[in-house]
């Protein structure tokens, strides 16, 4: 049986982060990273439309864990250890400068997610890591010897010994590694989609596929969430930030629900009815020769104020100066106020993130390592921990993977 330090099971951004960070902390440690499938990152490499959203621009502890739905508590001390301007100085160090966006994101500046592949394989290798593909974890059990036993997937049913285990296998998934780790007594919070799309019902809204509005609120019937920002229409219904934050904050709620409930959508964020009506009122003055239809208002897009005006019944060659009240009070309302039917949903394709996975109440947040059996360790995803879109679920891995990687390492 080969024998190692430590066994990361997992070679996406968690486990990378883990192995390397363990066997640079102490030259010398014999490290084994074994990944199931056939290319390790899967998930750094789809990132950000193949660029890889690093993590974000929020540089305080308690701002940033305040974005997790899931982990912000037991995440507010993790952060005072490894936070973005950690990962930020990380990265950088090793080549990889990252630009900071808009809204916050913070990619690579070569804007290629393989300058992130790239710089963590080099670090593994030159670290001394060994890296098994097609490799994974059938069974976990304390070795009689101390430390764990393992066996390998893909391997003729080899096993392994590993002093420590750090699992990062991402979303948690049921399995032989699963069962085992149950078996140990640890709780699992039952997994549920975290980040996804709305399908929406309403023939027009699929008709409007490609359409991106700057700034809208959406809110949910049930459960009182609520979000601000980017909306984009798809074939199917809406994503954009402010659905797949929706999505994120009320994961547990919708999948309840079984993704069919309402929303109402708030186009113009920042006017009042009384606004929108005085606006209108200088139209008449101003423009009165103008088609309505071709004067969209409120940095509403072209198409989709069209489409307002269909629903709120205003013909569509009418002027602004033959506008009646009612019709005013009409598309008012629809800016304001439209109502959809969600009735169903999709996994965001960049961010697969689930909610759910082992109890945070079972690890220790200063080193990652398992209340229930010491020398296990957990990172990234496989935890009841989700952020919401943006860089956050990158940044939860490097941060619990690193806190793991040096108590691993450090721990004699």
């Amino acid at each position: 049986m080969e024998n190692f330090d430590v066994l990361v099971v997992g070679g996406g951004a968690a486990g990378y982060f883990g192995a390397i960070t363990a066997a640079q902390a102490r030259p010398g440690l014999r490290v084994l990273l074994v990944e199931r499938g056939a290319q390790p990152l899967a998930k750094v490499r789809i990132s950000g439309g193949g660029r890889c959203n690093v993590t974000h621009a929020c540089f305080e502890a308690r701002p940033l864990s305040a974005r997790y739905p899931r982990g912000s508590r037991a995440l507010l001390a993790a952060f005072s250890r490894f936070q973005p301007v950690d990962t930020v100085e990380w990265f950088e160090r090793r080549g990889v400068r990252l630009k900071t966006e808009g809204d916050g994101r913070m990619f690579p500046e070569t804007d290629r997610s393989e300058s992130v592949i790239e710089c963590l394989e080099c670090e593994a290798q030159g670290a001394g890591v060994e890296v098994r593909l097609r490799c994974g974890v059938e069974n976990l059990r304390p070795s009689p010897e101390g430390g764990w036993d393992a066996e390998l997937s893909g391997s003729g049913g080899q096993w392994v010994r590993a002093r420590r285990v750090l699992v990062a296998t991402g979303g948690w998934r049921d399995g032989g590694l699963a069962a085992a780790l149950s078996g140990l007594g640890h709780q699992i919070e039952r997994p549920v989609p975290s980040l996804f799309t709305f399908h929406v019902e309403e023939d027009w809204v699929r008709s409007l596929a490609g359409v991106s509005v700057a700034q809208a609120c959406v809110s949910a019937s049930e459960g009182g969430l609520v979000e601000t920002g980017p909306v984009l229409f798809t074939h199917w219904g809406l994503s954009g930030p402010a659905i797949l934050r929706l999505s994120a904050w009320g994961a547990r709620e919708l999948n309840e629900l079984g993704y069919k409930f309402g929303v109402r959508v708030r186009w113009s964020v920042e006017k009042t009815e009384e606004q929108l009506q005085a606006v209108f009122q200088e139209m008449r003055v101003k423009h009165p020769g103008k088609a309505v239809a071709n004067t969209p208002l409120f940095q509403i897009p072209g198409r989709l104020w069209e489409r307002l005006l269909v629903l709120a019944g205003v013909p569509a060659l009418e002027r602004w100066n033959q506008l009646q009240r009612q019709s005013a009070v009409a598309l008012a309302g629809r800016i304001l106020r439209t109502e959809l039917k969600v009735v169903g949903k999709s996994m965001h394709k960049d961010e697969f993130v689930t909610c759910g996975g082992v109890s945070l109440k079972q690890v220790d947040f200063k080193t990652m390592e398992s209340r229930v059996s010491p020398g296990l360790f957990f990172a990234g995803e496989v935890l009841d921990v989700d952020g919401i879109t943006g860089g956050f679920n990158f940044q939860a891995a490097w941060t619990t993977g690193w806190l793991a990687g040096q108590a691993m390492a450090l721990g004699g």
